[in-house]
């Protein structure tokens, strides 16, 4: 059990600054959301820099670079402008994501085969900056191998289609879903990539992915902000780690 990774929990403040953005105005603050998310014990903290700037915005990424004091995740599609931005920042790491601006969300995973010419160098700057790169991809096992042979060191496994399925009371699918997810951080982990987790998640799934040994982070962001209306954003981050807790326990199944 010593050699089990610890799992991180990273919050996502986007929809803080939905809410603010409703009013153009400076509240809530999704800075404030990060400090008291990661006094609550949050690992680190990711935030979407979207083309549009719909919800997090640029002073908000120059902010939270300085003023929270654990990782910051930059989410942030493969174009030259975010790379300019990223670079300047200095974050911690960088999730690319695919993205589209009619989206109400982030639909799919990155599709590192079809794009592989344009990200090679895209994410060989990155590395070089000594930004950690991870990309957000669907656990399918070519998109897997390509990210490796891509030399990012980290992969995000979207896990939204699974929770859509539970949601749904759709079992079958979910069950296909969820051995996809399965084997694909088993996949990824023998090739040498460190294994994230993260869409759609909430208490439920969060505690079920949790035992899976390979997953050393999971990222969630809309259901948690959902949930904070209602008990507090320090009282969800912590059910969020006690369920991520709970799961962690039972990973002995997937060794």
């Amino acid at each position: 059990m010593s050699s089990i990774p610890p799992l991180r929990l990273g919050v996502n403040v986007d929809h803080v600054a939905t809410l603010r953005n409703a009013r153009d105005g400076a509240s809530p603050d999704p800075v404030r959301a990060a400090l008291l998310a990661i006094e609550a014990g949050a690992d680190g903290i990711t935030a979407h820099l979207r083309e549009d700037r719909r919800h997090i915005r640029d002073e908000d990424m120059a902010r939270l670079k300085a003023e929270i004091s654990k990782p910051l995740n930059f989410e942030m599609a493969a174009t030259a402008d975010m790379l300019r931005i990223s670079l300047a920042t200095r974050p911690h790491a960088v999730c690319l994501v695919p993205e589209r601006r009619e989206e109400l969300t982030t639909e799919g995973g990155l599709d590192v085969i079809g794009q592989r010419e344009a990200l090679a160098p895209f994410i060989a700057r990155l590395n070089d900056a000594g930004i950690r790169v991870s990309l957000f991809i669907a656990a399918d096992p070519v998109q897997i191998e390509m990210a490796a042979k891509l030399k990012a060191p980290v992969i995000e496994l979207h896990t939204g289609a699974w929770c859509d399925a539970i949601s749904d009371a759709h079992d079958s699918k979910a069950e296909l879903e969820w051995n996809r997810i399965v084997e694909g951080a088993k996949l990824a982990k023998a090739a040498g990539l460190e294994v994230h987790a993260g869409h759609g998640l909430d208490y439920k799934t969060a505690q079920t992915i949790a035992a899976l040994p390979q997953i050393v982070e999971l990222n969630i962001g809309y259901f948690m902000m959902g949930e904070a209306l209602f008990v507090g954003l320090a009282q969800t981050v912590r059910d969020m780690r006690a369920a991520m807790d709970r799961g962690r326990k039972t990973l002995q199944a997937y060794l």
